[in-house]
């Protein structure tokens, strides 16, 4: 009997088409009759879980995901089919999670139980879920970003305590006072300045003051052997002084320490003649004046140099009076 071409074309088809799902189902860990070593998982969420997805046991691959399907049309349980390699002896208190890699396929990772009994084929695993990478990363960054928070808070409230003390009276009382010393600071350089050319001009003193020093290093290097003498004595004193009771005087030391707090307690309070002068209000206004007296003072001197320094022998004493104010600044004048 001679077989047509078309009957061949068809055979070969048909064998084509079984082959090809054969390959198929085998390349996805499944094939085409159910048999071998099976195991069952419930899931309320697959976590992106597919067929042929790997299935671990302490890093080793024992098996792949079957199937997965829901147990009922409100998709509350999802079912996940495992298929073993081989008949593995897993304990029935075994536990198995997905995994979800967030830079490749989810899988499962079943950690072994202790129990002496076994799992047998057909035989359903408990679950549980498992956070993750990033669940794990998150739950180790939650307690840092609450003290985070807290710390904020904290220094919310240190800002706004700062700001109820600096109120605009207070800041420019403080202003008032920094620029009443820059004014004072520059009455000092410009006297400062006075008294450089002052002393420019009489040479012949700096040179007898030298003089003197160098005499007096002679001195010292003409007593060498009486300082070596007095070093001893202070030798000899301080090797008393370790024998000293030094106990004592520790214990001494903190009862003047105790006193001394005992004082300072009793000026915060507002007892005392100190306490009294600490939180008085007049306080600022008696610093106001003594700093235009040392203004008064330093116009004075730049002034009337002659009245504090002299040193001419035939120079006349200056008899002006005093200056009874703060002479006008000269940068405000330009």
């Amino acid at each position: 009997m001679k077989i047509s071409n078309e009957t061949k074309v068809g055979a070969l088809t048909a064998i084509a088409i079984t082959l090809l799902v054969l390959g198929f189902n085998f390349l996805k860990g499944r094939s085409l009759f159910k048999t071998g070593h099976f195991l069952y998982a419930k899931y309320p969420d697959a976590k992106g879980l597919m067929v042929s997805n790997p299935v671990y046991v302490n890093g080793f691959q024992i098996g792949s995901v079957y199937d997965i399907e829901t147990e009922s049309a409100d998709l509350k349980k999802i079912n996940v089919s495992i298929k073993l390699k081989d008949d593995y002896e897993i304990p029935v208190n075994s536990v198995a999670s997905i995994i979800k890699d967030p830079l490749g396929t989810p899988s499962i990772e079943i950690a072994l139980g202790n129990d002496a009994k076994h799992l047998k084929s057909g035989d359903t695993l408990m679950t549980k879920e498992s956070m993750g990478i990033l669940g794990a990363v998150a739950n180790q960054l939650l307690p840092v970003a609450d003290q985070i928070k807290e710390t904020v808070r904290q220094l919310d409230i240190v800002l706004k305590n700062v700001n109820s003390i600096f109120d605009p009276t207070t800041k420019g009382n403080l202003q008032e006072v920094i620029a009443n010393l820059n004014k004072t600071t520059a009455n000092l350089m410009n006297a400062s300045a006075s008294m450089q050319v002052m002393l420019n001009e009489q040479t012949g003193s700096i040179t007898k003051t030298m003089n003197n020093v160098n005499s007096f290093t002679k001195n010292l290097a003409d007593n060498n052997e009486k300082i070596n003498g007095v070093v001893t004595n202070l030798q000899t004193t301080t090797s008393n002084l370790a024998k000293a009771d030094i106990n004592g005087t520790i214990a001494d030391l903190k009862t003047s320490v105790n006193n001394l707090n005992n004082i300072l307690t009793k000026i915060d309070k507002g007892e005392g003649s100190m306490g009294k002068l600490m939180n008085d209000k007049a306080l600022y206004d008696n610093l106001n004046n003594t700093i235009r007296s040392a203004n008064i003072l330093v116009d004075d001197l730049r002034m009337h140099p002659k009245r504090y320094v002299n040193v001419s022998v035939f120079g006349k004493k200056d008899k002006s009076g005093p200056l009874m104010q703060p002479l006008a600044d000269s940068s405000k004048q330009k």
